[in-house]
């Protein structure tokens, strides 16, 4: 490769610090997702932690980012998900908050595990981005 960088075509956006109990940071996650995607570029979107909640069946729905208007962080959530980004929980979340693969909104593509994760960061060709 002689030093030259190659360019990435997959981007991975880790959801970890984004705490559902401030709407404020929810919508940009999304946003740089399905621009990415948009973009045509292969977009993972990983909620863990506490943010992991946002792929349970009707938290998203239930939170307003501004409280003037009815977008709720599901529609953002869909908004990137129709522009092709893949959005997976994380194993870890549903055991610690007691849920089950039934409990994940439609849009989420099922899991990534800390090891997947890994993978695709050391091994891969993916850019990371965390929120």
């Amino acid at each position: 490769m002689n030093g030259e960088r190659t360019a990435a075509r997959r981007l991975l956006i880790v959801l970890m610090n984004t705490d559902p109990r401030n709407p404020e940071e929810l919508a940009a996650p999304f946003y740089y997702a399905a621009v990415a995607a948009a973009m045509d570029y292969e977009v993972d979107l990983l909620c863990t932690a506490t943010a992991g909640k946002l792929m349970f069946k009707g938290v998203a729905e239930a939170i307003r980012i501004k409280a003037s208007e009815d977008k709720t962080v599901l529609d953002w959530i869909r908004e990137a998900h129709d522009q092709g980004v893949r959005l997976w929980a994380c194993p870890a979340n549903l055991e610690l908050f007691d849920k089950d693969d039934i409990d994940l909104i439609a849009e989420c593509s099922g899991m990534m595990g800390a090891a997947a994760m890994i993978q695709t960061v050391m091994e891969g060709e993916a850019r990371v981005l965390t929120f």
